[in-house]
């Protein structure tokens, strides 16, 4: 893509002879906004020639990672590696801080760009997304908003993440709410299977949009339909979905969801993007309060605040992760989730297929939606680490080497999927 690393050391040199360093003028070109360059591939020889071709970089992105040169990387539900635009936003921004920092009315412009360029991604509104610090803050936030009492239901199931039991646990012993656990079958927890939990006192239904136990994914509308049904809500944790799949919030009555953005949204820590539907903004009430809430400001130190998800922003952000988030969204808008979801997913489905063949147990249920395979090796975790190491092929030992999950990511190929499966061979 356009933005290249000599660009990167160019606009620091720049910063470092007085050019000053400002959100607000052309933001994109800044920080990193990406934009596709050809490759042509004539004059490489064969090998070179044979890895730019359309099979081995699908969607055209495996030059702006720099991970696929350490080896097969297939851990992306762990950690997303960065593109090169994205890095270079966030390095950049660090640069500034030693020699002309960024003021806040920039930053919060950024801020602000990031907020819209996200609702993009999702189908949403800008005044229907905030900016927190991590995901599990989005979920305390709802349910802190719901005030939660005795006779009241919360509804989730066992392919959570470990966040979600500590806050409902803590809410059931605390405040006597009623936690219902679904229990899945066949690593499938299917909106059939909550009807027997929901009724007309259960609040939130609450899912991982797309488990990071085993990959699963959640079928959204049927939960919010079943939900909304019983006048309860849905949210939604996000942070393994968003970025790997398409996502409308105008076609999915979602009513709440939360996103991390170091895996599937390729940026960095400190920030997390949470939706707000916008008829629900006034019952997602502030529980902490901070001088970015303030939209205008009066006399004798009266302030009229924010109303719209800005206001879930209270205080000073990770704002170096902003800017790195914001070239990240930019770069995949300019790639398409779409065209990523399209090429993740089939990938997976052949890693699933691989392992079954292999005679694997396979925890990911058949025909899943998302580009997350979770495996039992049955093997000594020694020697699964060390093999994998030898094969410079990264993926998460799960349940200390008990569980390998798998991920295919948007710069990985059929040829990542054929080394791993090599592998995995051999412990059949």
């Amino acid at each position: 893509m356009a933005y290249t690393r000599r660009k990167f050391l160019e606009t620091v040199s720049a910063a470092a002879a007085g050019t000053p360093l400002v959100g607000s003028l052309d933001t994109q070109a800044a920080f990193g906004a990406s934009g596709s360059a050809a490759r042509p591939d004539q004059g490489l020889g064969p090998e070179a020639a044979r890895l730019a071709s359309p099979l081995a970089d699908p969607l055209g992105v495996r030059d702006d990672f720099d991970v696929v040169q350490e080896g097969v990387y297939l851990d992306a539900p762990y950690i997303t590696p960065s593109p090169h635009q994205a890095m270079d936003a966030a390095l950049r921004f660090v640069e500034a801080k030693g020699r002309k920092p960024v003021s806040l009315g920039e930053m919060l412009e950024e801020t602000d760009r990031v907020r819209r360029r996200y609702a993009e991604l999702v189908g949403a509104s800008e005044d229907e997304i905030g900016l927190l610090f991590a995901t599990s803050e989005g979920e305390n936030i709802v349910a802190g908003a719901l005030d939660l009492g005795p006779g009241d239901n919360v509804v989730i199931d066992d392919l959570h993440y470990e966040t979600t039991y500590v806050l409902y646990r803590h809410l059931a012993e605390e405040r006597g709410v009623d936690l219902r656990i679904v229990r899945s079958e066949g690593g499938a927890a299917p909106a059939e299977a909550y009807v027997p939990h929901v009724d007309e006192r259960t609040r939130l239904v609450s899912v991982a949009w797309v488990s990071h136990q085993n990959g699963y994914h959640h079928d959204l509308a049927p939960l919010a339909e079943l939900a909304h049904a019983h006048g309860a809500y849905l949210y939604a944790d996000a942070i393994q979905g968003v970025g790997m799949l398409d996502l409308n919030t105008a076609q999915v009555p979602i009513d709440f969801f939360t996103a991390g953005t170091y895996k599937w949204l390729l940026g960095g820590y400190g920030v997390a993007p949470f939706f707000v539907r916008r008829e629900l903004l006034d019952l997602v009430r502030l529980d902490r309060f901070g001088s970015l809430h303030i939209a205008d400001e009066g006399e004798d130190f009266h302030f009229s605040l924010h109303t719209d998800a800005r206001k879930y922003g209270y205080a000073t952000l990770a704002f170096g992760a902003v800017f790195q988030l914001g070239a990240a969204l930019d770069y995949l808008h300019d790639v398409g989730v779409g065209r990523i979801e399209a090429h993740t997913v089939p990938l997976a489905q052949r890693i699933r297929q691989g392992l079954v063949d292999q005679r694997f147990e396979v925890e990911t249920p058949p025909n899943n939606r998302s580009a997350i395979v979770t495996f039992v090796p049955r093997l000594d975790p020694e020697r699964l680490a060390r093999d994998l190491t030898e094969s410079r092929i990264e993926v998460s030992l799960k349940d200390e080497g008990r569980r390998i999950r798998v991920g295919a990511a948007l710069f990985n190929n059929q040829e990542d999927v054929d080394r791993l499966l090599a592998l995995t061979e051999t412990w059949a």
